[in-house]
């Protein structure tokens, strides 16, 4: 008899309750969001001894708190940071962080989703530069690189975004930061427009995924239904075909 395999929302459910039951999540809590975990300034610092870190002059990461000491880290070293407009709501869907324009008392503050959106620039994708690294934020993942997050989708709908405006290709890494639990031992049930990663790093170990899993080439329209075009406005000039705004 085969065995049923987990779905994604019973997985994410097994995981906010551990982080909950070990008392390793932090405010503002794990369940319903990327979780935010004990660890989550170490597993930065950890990142940042890694090569794909060091090469990287621009990196996009996403917009939540156990991801901002990576943030906060890239600024201080004077990398350029995009974050993603929460739900990719505008058509300016990036802020731009450049912290050659932030004085060494701002970058604390820009590292908070509230602070980007006070010291950074919206950015429309077309004029995003070449990114050197894609730190993604996880609510679980597994060491074939397979990932999963907390069931929005916008993680993937970015990468599928930068490959379209060319600012990502197949060959920029993407990492996660999260703690040692929430690398599971199991199969996840992604599917073929899902993100994933080729290093996670939790406080106390670095993990290279080899070889690196297929991602996503390009937005796909089947996917994409009538309200989010709405919510999301940037998919109506992908979709539209308009090769000056996007493929470049």
């Amino acid at each position: 008899m085969t065995e049923r395999r987990l779905t994604k929302d019973e997985i994410r459910d097994a995981v906010w309750t551990r982080l909950e039951r070990e008392r390793l999540a932090l405010f503002p809590g794990a369940r319903g969001r990327i979780p935010n975990f004990r660890g989550a300034a170490a597993a930065a610092d950890l990142l940042a001894e890694s090569p794909e870190w060091r090469r990287a002059r621009a990196l996009k990461c996403n917009p939540d708190a156990p991801q901002r000491p990576v943030r906060y880290r890239a600024l201080r070293e004077g990398k350029i940071v995009f974050m993603a407009v929460p739900r990719l709501r505008e058509r300016q869907c990036f802020v731009l962080l450049d912290p050659t324009r932030l004085s060494p008392q701002a970058l604390r503050d820009a590292s908070s989703i509230a602070g980007a959106f006070r010291h950074g620039r919206p950015v429309h994708p077309r004029d995003m530069p070449r990114i050197g690294l894609v730190v993604a934020g996880s609510v679980g993942v597994n060491r074939r690189g397979e990932r999963i997050g907390k069931g929005g989708g916008y993680s993937d709908l970015e990468w599928a975004l930068g490959r379209e405006f060319g600012f990502l290709d197949a060959k920029t890494p993407v990492a996660t930061t999260i703690h040692s639990v929430q690398v599971l031992d199991l199969p996840l049930p992604v599917l073929a427009h899902d993100l994933t990663v080729n290093l996670i790093v939790t406080p106390d170990e670095e993990i290279r995924v080899e070889p690196p899993l297929p991602k996503p080439a390009r937005v796909d329209p089947a996917l994409v239904s009538d309200e989010m075009l709405t919510a999301v406005p940037i998919l109506g000039e992908v979709l539209r075909g308009d090769p000056n705004q996007a493929r470049r």
